[in-house]
């Protein structure tokens, strides 16, 4: 048998009891739902699944990308040379932000390190803009003089 295969017949099992789920919920109604504490049991269970699905998708899509780049080393070169173009970026936003504690409307304090982090959050935002938009521009020229 194979993996195809079993991951078909799992997705399938998770689709069929979803299904089920979703059946229950429909038959109990949105009434009886909000009026009786035992019947929110089926939501429960229902957002279980849900959360169930969305860790076996991220797991399995974070493992297979890991295994993708270790089996390429092409593909491991890129990937690190982007982490470290995209790390660098985000160092430099860093470090021209400028940090100051301020006093929320809240009452709470927001520290200078604090400030610091979200300003360079935004910075490194733009710089990213402003770097897309320039290799786009470049490669957009340089596609027009080549033809």
């Amino acid at each position: 048998m194979t993996i195809q295969k079993i991951i078909k017949i799992i997705a399938l099992v998770i689709g069929l009891i979803a299904v089920f789920f979703l059946v229950r919920i429909m038959m109990i109604g949105d009434e009886a739902i909000e009026a009786d504490v035992a019947n929110q049991g089926v939501l429960s269970s229902f957002a279980t699944l849900a959360y169930i699905v969305l860790a076996i998708a991220t797991i399995s899509a974070v493992l297979f990308s890991l295994i993708n780049l270790v089996s390429s080393p092409e593909k491991l070169k890129k990937s690190l040379l982007s982490f470290g173009v995209f790390a660098a970026v985000l160092l430099v936003a860093f470090f021209i932000s400028s940090g100051e504690a301020r006093e929320l409307n809240d009452g709470t304090t927001l520290t200078a390190t604090q400030s610091q982090i979200i300003e360079a959050g935004i910075k490194a935002f733009y710089i990213l803009i402003v770097l897309a938009a320039g290799l786009m521009l470049v490669f957009g020229v340089k596609k027009m003089l080549s033809k």
